[in-house]
């Protein structure tokens, strides 16, 4: 049985990742700092899977506790998820993201070195591409300056990580998720950020609770077909299987080059109206929400072109944006009754 450490295993995209892994017959290794989630989620990967992870209370930002864990325990490949990860937080607190996504991974990768630990998922974003200049995104899309610190952090990790696998036995495949949505059909796992919403969905489901007075539309004044952003809703769980069919791929020494990059989205659009109408026509429920001003550090639209993943990796989304909406929405009532 091969033994996969996932960090930010407690996470929204950790949490299901992790579930899918132990589905497959993978031992998992969770490291988190529960900066931006709480342990319960442990007990529902747990109640899912019928197999509790080992878990390891951790912050990646001490290197001596990154150290001591690989002394401890041998991992045959690495997932990592553990960052910071919100668009409009990174150009407030732009040294944050840079500690936490750059400092983090360099402690990360030099214990994977020394533990001769070859094999890594990269949790990697859209927002390397910037605002493209075509529409779908391919891989082959210009890396452009970046909007905002987070996405400048996922352009330096990709760099640091094409470096490092140059010199080393280090094989990478980062996947460039678009918008991760949606919820575990169990209802046990979902999207719990700390505070207040950074993204979407959680803050569309938390104004229909009544959690917040009102949702915040970002701009209607986009170059797009109603106005508002667009971009590539996929469901946590069709993301969570590309980690695995990525591993595997890793494990099996069928990566054609170092490191590989793959788009994982719908290849689908959609604007924040479209979401909201989604929301509330699957939902029956009505969402106060109002537009505002436009939000620095967004773009007008992405979404995916993902014939690479779908022909290299063989995954393709197979969940819809309704399935999306139903369960982020089933998983708030379920932390309403909590």
């Amino acid at each position: 049985m091969k033994k996969i450490l996932v960090t930010g295993g407690l996470g929204f995209i950790g949490s299901h990742t992790v579930v899918e892994l132990q589905k497959n017959g993978f031992e998992v290794i969770i490291i988190d700092d529960l900066s931006n989630t709480t342990i319960d989620v442990l007990d529902g990967i747990t109640e899912i899977t019928k197999i509790k992870p080992t878990f390891v209370e951790l912050d990646l930002k001490d290197k001596q506790a990154v150290q001591a864990f690989f002394k401890k325990y041998a991992v045959d490949g690495v997932i990592h998820f553990a960052a910071s990860k919100a668009v409009g937080e990174s150009v407030r607190k732009p040294l944050k993201y840079y500690e936490n996504n750059i400092g983090t991974l360099v402690y990360l990768l030099q214990e994977m070195e020394i533990n001769k630990v070859t094999n890594l998922i990269f949790s990697s974003s859209c927002t390397v591409y910037g605002q493209a200049d075509s529409l779908p995104i391919t891989e082959k899309a210009p890396i452009k300056p970046a909007e905002s610190p987070y996405g400048r952090t996922k352009q330096m990790a990709e760099e640091i990580l094409a470096d490092v696998a140059k010199v080393s036995d280090l094989n990478v495949i980062a996947l460039r998720y678009f918008n991760p949505v949606g919820g575990h059909k169990s209802t046990v796992i979902g999207e719990l950020p700390i505070g207040v919403p950074q993204n979407l969905i959680p803050y569309v489901t938390q104004t229909a609770a009544g959690i917040r007075e009102e949702l915040s539309v970002f701009g209607d004044d986009y170059d797009t077909p109603d106005g508002t952003a667009v971009r590539d809703y996929i469901h946590v769980v069709d993301l969570a299987k590309a980690h695995i069919v990525a591993m595997k791929r890793l494990l099996a020494n069928n990566n054609k080059t170092k490191i590989e990059f793959f788009n994982i989205g719908t290849g689908q659009g959609s604007s924040v109206l479209d979401v909201i109408n989604t929301f509330e026509k699957v939902n029956n429920v009505k969402l106060n929400y109002k537009i505002v001003g436009r939000r620095e550090g967004d773009i007008t639209a992405a979404y995916a072109d993902t014939s690479l993943a779908n022909t290299e990796l063989g995954w393709s989304s197979e969940l819809t944006l309704t399935d999306a909406m139903r369960s982020a929405w089933l998983w708030q009532q379920k932390l309403i009754k909590k």
